[in-house]
């Protein structure tokens, strides 16, 4: 999968749920999401929204579309929203969480969902530190080359720290994705 965002000839989610929604209504839709992923991000609630003239029940739609897809993308629920509802522009905040494998040895399931680091990490030290992510900063430092993305101002509103058994989960809460 590249990500999120439909691209010809690529495998991609946006591409398959569309697809999928396609089989089940016989409409071409555009699927509109609050963000996108990129190759090897994975999002646990992701929101989209598409418009149908179809009569499917609303409580049947997130089944009936996950019967057309692969068991790796699911659809978790389905809503009625306004006319004029966008998940892009409507979206208010995103919570990004990045996970840091602190066993001694990597995991094999894992490895590519998770940061390895076989170090003991100082969570205290963590904890203090994860409080100056919060507020508005520029992120250019972190921003790849070529990004089209013209502002690199990002504003976080929360940003947590969890320890849970070998597992350190860092959750950020933004505005925007941070670079």
């Amino acid at each position: 999968m590249v990500g999120w965002q439909r691209q010809p000839n690529k495998l991609n989610i946006q591409g398959e749920i569309e697809e999928a929604i396609k089989q089940i209504t016989n409409e071409d839709v555009e699927l509109n999401s609050s963000g996108r992923t990129d190759a090897g991000v994975h999002a646990l609630g992701q929101v989209a929204n598409f418009k149908t003239n179809c009569n499917i029940p609303i409580n049947k739609i997130a089944f009936a579309i996950n019967s057309k897809l692969k068991t790796s993308i699911r659809i978790k629920s389905a809503e009625e929203v306004d006319i004029n509802f966008h998940s892009r522009y409507n979206c208010k905040q995103k919570t990004y969480c990045y996970v840091i494998n602190n066993e001694e040895q990597a995991s094999a399931i894992f490895r590519k969902l998770e940061y390895h680091v076989p170090q003991k990490l100082d969570m205290e030290k963590m904890e203090k530190a994860i409080k100056f992510f919060e507020g508005e900063h520029d992120f250019k430092a972190f921003k790849a080359s070529g990004t089209s993305s013209k502002s690199s101002i990002r504003k976080i509103y929360k940003a947590e720290i969890k320890k849970e058994k070998d597992r350190i989960k860092i959750m950020l809460t933004g505005n925007r994705f941070f670079v």
